[in-house]
């Protein structure tokens, strides 16, 4: 079984939804991967599972050499960096930036009585500086542009240094240059040798950051194509996982993609 994920067979079904199907997937350490589908592929639901957010219906989920159902996820959960949409609507827009990061040590989002010490505070303001938002640091959550925000998020996500980072669309909402700058420190991250398994999932090749190794493409809860970046994503497996026609170019360490 990989240290990291180790999905064998996985479903997960919601009434009459069967949101993933049949799914075996492994991530190791070390391992940059993108997951990429359109609306509806089961995309954020797989990033839930592999957060130990949801269990499988069926099927086995390893995480972090632990297996969903047989282990505490309250003691798991904190081994995971997890940056979405859905932790972003719980933070509070009075919660100075600062904190919006340094609560991550306990798995809060919004400061209480708890109490952290000059190296918790310091290893905050280390992970701003690196995302490039340290200038944000008095700032409050709630004046922050959507850029500005998922940089914090994303420092966030590394409060704990975790063995596995999850970032579910980290890009969406955000203007050209946003984008771009947020694809390049993500570039960065997925290049530091001493970071984390990284899975991010997104709708656009665009939004792939350089320094990701792997691919797995996903259409109505089941895997299309899975492997490494440069002999996984091609236009073939591209057309069938958006089910239209498709043109996949390359520039450099980036790619794009459009109708045929």
């Amino acid at each position: 079984m990989s240290d990291v994920l180790a999905l064998a067979g996985v479903s997960v079904v919601r009434g009459a939804q069967r949101l993933l199907d049949d799914v075996t997937w492994e991530v190791e350490e070390g391992e940059r991967w993108v997951v990429l589908g359109p609306n509806g592929a089961g995309k954020t639901t797989l990033l839930q599972l592999a957060a130990g957010r949801i269990h499988p219906t069926t099927g086995v989920a390893g995480v972090l050499s632990e297996v969903l159902g047989a282990v505490d996820v309250f003691e798991l959960r904190p081994r995971i960096g997890l940056a979405s949409a859905s932790i972003a609507e719980r933070i509070p827009g009075s919660e100075r930036v600062s904190d919006v990061v340094v609560t991550a040590s306990y798995g809060m989002v919004g400061r209480w009585r708890e109490k952290y010490d000059d190296l918790d505070h310091a290893r905050a303001r280390e992970l701003l500086g690196a995302l490039g938002a340290l200038h944000l640091a008095d700032r409050t959550f709630g004046t922050l542009s959507e850029g500005e925000r998922k940089r914090v998020q994303i420092a966030r996500a590394l409060m704990t240094d975790p063995e596995l980072m999850l970032l579910d669309e980290p890009a969406a909402g955000l203007d050209l240059g946003g984008r771009e700058d947020l694809v390049a420190r993500l570039g960065r991250l997925a290049q530091d040798v001493t970071a984390p398994a990284m899975v991010l999932v997104t709708h656009h090749v665009e939004e792939i950051p350089p320094g990701f190794t792997d691919v797995l493409m996903l259409r109505a809860g089941r895997v299309v194509a899975a492997g490494p970046l440069e002999l996984t994503l091609t236009a073939d497996n591209l057309s069938a996982t958006f089910d239209t026609p498709l043109v996949l170019d390359r520039h450099g360490d980036r790619w794009s993609a459009r109708a045929r």
